[in-house]
């Protein structure tokens, strides 16, 4: 499995994610109509002209979408059991046509499951910067990770600052 077991997450260790991703146009266009957000500032140059902006920003959905995507292979392909949820999503800065993406991951905390000893749960900030390396998408999450079988259990629960 390419993803990290439950075992391999470290409470305060930073994966930089070599995957990094250029945003088109047609990303925000797919993304726009296919959850029917009809928002002109997505779709809409002129009317984006005259925003604080001067120009389309791209749907933050597609943003959370890459930003949350880009960590896959290196931390949760294989060996996630679930998303069990998002919290905590800033968006600091917009995203444009032509910014490209690179994202890190933080472990934040852990803790073995107590209905399901095979598992435990893993608190994960993600945070995404374009290419000036301002910072564009914040977002934390829970994940439900499949644990190493030749694994003992913990004494106790690890929780970061």
């Amino acid at each position: 499995m390419a993803g990290m077991y439950y075992e391999d997450f470290i409470v305060g260790d930073v994966l930089k994610h070599e995957v990094t991703r250029t945003v088109t146009e047609t990303d925000n266009l797919l993304i726009t109509a296919l959850t029917m957000n009809v928002q002109p500032l997505h779709l809409d140059a002129e009317f984006s002209k005259n925003s604080m902006y001067g120009r389309q920003i791209v749907n933050s959905i597609f943003t959370l979408g890459l930003v949350t995507g880009i960590p896959v292979q290196d931390t949760t392909l294989g060996t996630t059991l679930g998303n069990l949820g998002f919290r905590d999503i800033e968006f600091p800065k917009p995203v444009f046509f032509g910014d490209t993406l690179r994202v890190e991951t933080e472990a934040l905390d852990k803790r073995e499951s107590k209905s399901r000893p095979e598992t435990g749960i893993v608190g994960i900030e993600h945070r995404g910067y374009n290419q000036d390396n301002d910072v564009v998408c914040v977002v934390r999450r829970t994940a439900l990770m499949k644990r190493r079988a030749d694994q003992p259990a913990e004494e106790t629960a690890t929780t970061g600052a």
